[in-house]
């Protein structure tokens, strides 16, 4: 039986100390792990290696995280994990509007960042299996699925988080087709829903925002069954 080949991570952040914990921990979790330290080391890695996910720090010498993130996300749609030393809301609503997948502070546990990386991997796997061509059209909008940019009709851009590029393209790949609270919740945070959880209302919400679907007739609610996209989807390269 072939075994399986370990996922790459890369590391940046400027802290070598840091680097050395996350690469020993993340490394013994079964990962090959490449660092850099900052974001010219940053690119010369992305030059030689293709990364299964990109650990990146806000606060670096030179180019900041989040210009990084921007410059990432215009070619690739690796997921990224931003880590940051300040727990500020404004921070981590940029980040996520750029283009990252999810949003640390350097309090984290290792053992909760590779859970979050392990969700975020799954996540990339189910979408790559969706992935048939680059652009899906659907109402007046497009959706890039390399750069996860949200095109209107006039040709203005969207940036999706990951967790709004996941659910729409759920959405996009049952178009027509009612999707219980069960199904966006494992697409969206790799678990059944709970009782009572309000974040899938949340992050549906959100997407209709992104969507301009204020009176929910592109994303319909059926009252205690799910949620469905009122919809054709139409693929192309």
């Amino acid at each position: 039986m072939p075994t399986a080949v370990a996922k790459t991570l890369l590391v940046v952040d400027d802290n070598a100390e840091l680097r050395d914990a996350l690469s020993d921990y993340l490394g013994n979790a079964g990962f090959t792990v490449l660092t850099a330290a900052d974001g010219i080391e940053m690119r010369q890695c992305l030059q030689q290696h293709n990364p299964d996910l990109i650990i990146l720090d806000v606060m670096l010498p030179g180019e900041d995280g989040f210009s990084l993130c921007g410059w990432i996300r215009r070619s690739s749609s690796v997921p990224i994990i931003m880590l940051t030393a300040v727990a500020e809301e404004a921070d981590r609503v940029v980040g996520l509007e750029i283009g990252a997948d999810d949003y640390m502070t350097k309090s984290f546990s290792p053992r909760e960042l590779l859970a979050r990386i392990k969700a975020q991997l799954r996540r990339a796997q189910f979408n790559a299996g969706l992935n048939q061509a680059r652009y899906i059209c659907f109402a007046n909008w497009k959706l890039d699925t390399l750069t996860r940019q949200l095109i209107d009709e006039k040709g203005n851009i969207n940036q999706l988080s990951g967790a709004d590029y996941s659910l729409l393209h759920l959405f996009l790949r049952h178009a027509n087709q009612l999707l219980d609270r069960d199904q966006i919740s494992a697409t969206i945070k790799g678990r059944e829903a709970m009782p009572l959880e309000r974040g899938i209302d949340v992050q549906i919400s959100r997407l209709r925002h992104h969507l301009n679907d204020q009176d929910r007739a592109l994303i319909k609610t059926v009252r205690g069954q799910g949620y469905m996209l009122n919809a054709e989807a139409v693929h192309e390269v």
